[in-house]
């Protein structure tokens, strides 16, 4: 029970409402940007904003946390080309981010897609929060649309784009791992000691069968649950201490700790 309310908490503390908080500093050759904020996590994603007038504003670019400094409140963000509503048919604007431009960040973290391994695990950790689920079917249904039945990184991005989702949510070897699901950047590691009965791959799904392409990545059949899902958190948190620890104590996963890059 003690888990399941850390998960509760942990959960509500990222359902605030979209950060935002104004550019003070811009170099847009080197795409990064700073603002002032009391407190954020690194890898949280959202957006830069240009405010055309009053009523109307345009989105310019990506944004990622990339580094934060507590002791100044100052977060550097990592700036990329956005292009999840691309409208070749519409005209668009050629501004680049200035100081004042609008950062926001947390954008549909009142959104979470869960990957578990089971139903019974799924259904326990989706009863015990109160975000806004989206039911992995729509998951599945999307990557059968890509002939992925081993979801790449680059999917769950697409999910996020077409549903607004913010978080992604990993069950592995009896902890839960919240995602930013565009950074892909790990932003909380809760226990959540639940045991697999049946294993489902490459998730906990009601679709049966996920169409595959006849070649390319995503293409084959996931081998195994645990691994993959781990290389997959690995790429992008190469840095991230705890991951470290927990891969290292595996010795099934001992490929992986060369993969890292942590500091003496």
């Amino acid at each position: 029970m003690k888990y399941t309310i850390l998960l509760i908490l942990m959960v509500s503390q990222m359902m605030a409402a979209v950060i935002k908080a104004p550019i003070l500093t811009v170099d847009n050759d080197k795409a990064l940007a700073t603002i002032e904020i009391d407190h954020i996590d690194v890898g949280v994603s959202g957006f830069v904003v240009h405010h055309i007038t009053p009523e109307h504003s345009s989105i310019l670019k990506k944004a990622t946390v990339m580094a934060y400094d507590k002791a100044k409140k100052i977060a550097t963000i990592k700036m990329s080309e956005f292009n999840a509503l691309r409208n070749n048919s519409l005209p668009y604007g050629k501004w680049k981010p200035e100081i004042g431009d609008t950062v926001e960040l947390a954008f549909g973290y009142s959104r979470g897609l869960l990957i578990a391994p089971d139903e019974e695990i799924y259904h326990k950790i989706s009863k015990s929060t109160h975000i806004q689920w989206v039911h992995p079917d729509l998951f599945a249904a999307l990557l059968s649309f890509a002939g992925h039945p081993t979801p790449l990184q680059e999917d769950f991005a697409s999910f996020a784009n077409t549903t607004s989702v913010g978080l992604l949510f990993i069950y592995l070897d009896k902890k839960v791992y919240t995602v930013d699901i565009r950074s892909f950047r790990i932003l909380n590691i809760t226990d959540t000691p639940l045991e697999v009965k049946k294993e489902q791959r490459p998730f906990y799904t009601r679709i049966t069968k996920i169409d595959a392409n006849l070649w390319g990545k995503g293409s084959d059949e996931m081998e195994s649950y645990a691994l993959y899902y781990y290389k997959l958190l690995v790429q992008k948190n190469r840095k991230n201490k705890a991951l470290y620890r927990i891969v290292k104590s595996h010795k099934e996963l001992a490929d992986l700790v060369a993969k890292f890059k942590i500091g003496k």
